[in-house]
């Protein structure tokens, strides 16, 4: 038998949605290589599409060709329904307000119950004829954005991703003030695209203020999507747990997604992470420590890693992430409740968790409640304990339509088939 996998690591979702976006708001032709396919950028896709913009996939050589010459045309109102891509719903709203179209946005059930309310006041104070749903989808926007000043909470990073982009195509400067700024290093992921894009900006070192020049473009071009981090912390977190070795492929060291930053949890609970040529090796250790770790720059990261720690040899806290109480699910409660029935010993805190070390786990039936992650993390712990049911799994295909045969192929090669 066989004590290391290797697999090669889908795109990530963010940066598929962000090239996505500048593509089709840069008129001209560009081309995306190694997107990732699944339904949030999918839901993104087509919602460009729906705007005028000819986005086409070449199966063949793994990329979308996008051409945004006639994007806004042929139109004077459009309704976009973004499926489950809160991403894709945050990051296109503003944009959208360039076309001065009147464009509505609407989503799943899922979507449709997580808060919109204070991006919805900034596009406002920026100028934008926008109505909500008492603060919740549907929306609807008509610019242009005027530029101005926009204070706003962002107790998810996605609002200050949107104005950041936005702004880059209002009449007039824009500055924007965050008093309370959640998840950083997704707002570094906006920036780099910026970055790439030569766009005029200052920013804080603490990113809670910020500038953009308005009257600016985006500009056509190769883009090239990096692995996503997010997905890959699935499989770190099972060579963790079984003490064997996975090796994630299709990785960039260098690039600013923020779940990057579940290795630097491993190795504090014991694993040993080595990069190497296009990706990184994670071997878990003989027993995994436990300690005190605060999320909040990775909440999308929590249930894969309140299931690890339920293996730990000692307690395990997470701290500081209330913003996974407003995902696709309130995950810091959905974790508890699901751990606990399989017997693991925890307590719901406000903004983490506190996982006890030392309880006798079982099987039983759990819910996903239709979020992604929860799904892939249950799944994990599944192949840790016998017996799990999990009431839907179909929900992966939001950002990792592979994750059951990546699954497969890493039991196959620990089993040496």
């Amino acid at each position: 038998m066989s004590d290391n996998a290797t697999i090669w690591i889908p795109g990530s979702k963010s940066q598929t949605i962000r090239a996505l976006l500048i593509a089709a708001f840069s008129k001209g032709e560009s081309v995306i290589k190694n997107p990732l396919l699944s339904s949030d950028t999918e839901s993104t896709a087509s919602a460009l599409k729906a705007l005028g913009a000819k986005i086409v996939y070449d199966e063949e050589k793994c990329e979308y060709s996008v051409d945004s010459r006639k994007l806004g045309t042929g139109f004077e109102k459009a309704i976009l329904d973004l499926g489950n891509s809160g991403t894709g719903t945050y990051l296109l709203l503003g944009l959208a307000a360039s076309l001065g179209k009147e464009i509505t946005i609407k989503g799943d059930e899922s979507l449709s119950n997580r808060p919109i309310g204070p991006l919805v006041n900034a596009y406002r104070s920026l100028g934008a004829d926008i109505k909500d749903n008492n603060g919740f989808l549907p929306v609807t926007i008509k610019g242009p954005l005027k530029g101005g000043k926009a204070v706003i909470e962002c107790r998810t990073s996605q609002y200050l991703s949107s104005l950041l982009l936005a702004a880059v195509l209002a009449e007039a400067d824009v500055e924007i003030e965050c008093p309370l700024l959640y998840e950083k290093p997704y707002v570094s992921i906006t920036l780099s695209w910026l970055d790439r894009q030569e766009i005029d900006y200052e920013i804080s070192t603490d990113y809670l203020k910020s500038k953009v020049k308005g009257m600016q473009a985006f500009k056509p071009g190769v883009f090239t999507v990096s692995g996503d981090f997010s997905s890959a912390s699935f499989f770190f977190a099972l060579a963790a747990m079984t003490g064997k070795s996975i090796t994630v492929l299709g990785l960039d060291r260098n690039d600013p997604q923020g779940d990057k930053r579940v290795l630097e949890v491993l190795k504090e609970m014991g694993c040993k992470v080595e990069w190497v040529t296009d990706g990184v090796k994670v071997k878990g250790p003989d027993e995994l420590k436990g300690g005190t770790f605060d999320l909040n720059d990775i909440p999308d990261a929590l249930p894969i890693l309140s299931t690890l720690a339920v293996f730990a040899k000692s307690d395990v806290h997470f701290t500081n992430v209330p913003q996974a109480r407003i995902k696709e699910t309130d995950r810091i409660s959905a974790m508890h409740d699901e751990l606990t029935a399989l017997g693991a010993n925890i307590e719901e805190e406000e903004d983490g968790l506190m996982i006890h070390a030392g309880a006798i786990l079982h099987g039983g039936n759990v819910k996903g409640y239709g979020d992604h992650r929860i799904i892939m993390a249950l799944s994990i712990f599944s192949l840790m304990v016998r017996g799990v049911e999990i009431d839907d799994t179909r929900n992966v295909d939001v950002t990792f339509p592979t994750f059951f045969t990546l699954l497969e192929s890493v039991k196959k090669e620990w089993n040496n088939a």
